[in-house]
């Protein structure tokens, strides 16, 4: 068992303490964290969606910070404020540094803040950098924002902009459990409060990985069918398909391509590979490809979801049969 299987191991096993099932969500927030990256968690009331993300941070050796976006939300709540103060007994304005200031952060119902307080998390997601009164002041480093995103009270919420989503490694649909799994959350209930977890992973660890990741082979032919695949989901390229055509607006840009080859690398490494397959591109590009698509009002009518089309982009660009290997991935991606 290689280093990063041994530390994707640690962290599974400590989220098992609180966490019961949700494997791909955990998987794929891992993967974000290992190649620096930000997450999209989305679904309905009392999933552990927060907790999920809580728990991670824990089992990190990273400072952490919870914001809880609400309609009166500012943008300084967030990035910080300037306050009047001493200094060396003359009176002037200090940066005051907000809850982005933190290794991990989690943005809880990100989608329940104005575009004007979106629009400040937006500079600390791409730049890693908040800038106040013209001056710019660096993030730590690393810097992830893991958002929750419930999708279906919709009074007091605010739908995020195409470029804030684009932002986003993943978007990652935390489904209900199965019948097993809940009546074990049930029972834990039980048991009281859970206790605290042990930090698993170092700073130095998680940047260690970065480096790794420069190791692992991208075929040439898949990296070239990736690109090949992300373009085609865009109605005016020359090799999109009727059915993009015909359901699309705007199709994925290029972070979609780029998600998908760092993504699938990142996925090699956890599984003890240095080289990425395609199993690894189809296990990620549902939620890397998804939310990048803007639906027509054709695919809204007949009830087409983003999600069908990235299974039939996929159907189309990956031919071949699975193994045996890929069985469970590929069943559940075009069933």
């Amino acid at each position: 068992m290689t280093r990063w299987q041994e530390a994707a191991q640690k962290v599974r096993d400590g989220m098992s303490v609180r966490i019961v099932g949700m494997d791909d969500v955990i998987e794929k927030l891992l993967l974000c964290i290992f190649t620096g990256n930000h997450a999209l968690l989305v679904g309905v009331p009392g999933l552990a969606k927060t907790l999920v993300i809580s728990s991670l941070a824990e089992l990190m050796d990273l400072s952490f910070r919870r914001i809880q976006f609400t309609p009166d939300l500012m943008p300084s709540d967030i990035t910080g404020t300037e306050v009047l103060g001493l200094n060396e007994g003359t009176r002037a304005f200090q940066f005051l540094p907000g809850p982005v200031f933190a290794n991990v952060v989690l943005a809880d119902e990100i989608n329940r803040t104005p575009p004007k307080t979106q629009a400040a998390l937006m500079e600390a997601m791409e730049e890693r950098q908040v800038t106040s009164v013209g001056q710019r002041y660096l993030l730590p480093h690393p810097f992830f924002v893991l958002a929750t995103q419930n999708p279906i009270d919709m009074e007091g919420t605010y739908p995020l902009p195409a470029a804030q989503l684009d932002r986003f490694m993943f978007r990652i649909r935390v489904e209900y459990p199965e019948s097993d799994a809940e009546a074990r959350v049930a029972r834990r209930v039980s048991r009281g409060a859970a206790e605290p977890l042990n930090a698993v992973l170092s700073r130095d660890e998680i940047l260690a990985f970065g480096d790794d990741l420069k190791n692992v082979e991208m075929p040439d032919a898949l990296q070239q069918t990736v690109v090949n695949m992300v373009r085609a989901t865009r109605p005016d390229d020359e090799g999109a398909p009727d059915f993009v055509r015909e359901w699309i607006a705007f199709g994925a840009g290029p972070r979609a391509a780029q998600a998908l080859s760092i993504g699938g690398r990142a996925r090699a490494l956890i599984y003890g590979r240095n080289k990425v397959t395609e199993n690894d591109i189809a296990a990620l590009a549902p939620d890397v490809i998804r939310h990048r698509l803007v639906l027509n009002y054709h695919a809204t009518a007949e009830g087409v979801r983003a999600v069908d089309v990235v299974r039939r982009l996929l159907r189309q660009h990956f031919r071949r049969e699975p193994t045996p290997q890929k069985q469970t991935i590929w069943q559940r991606l075009f069933s």
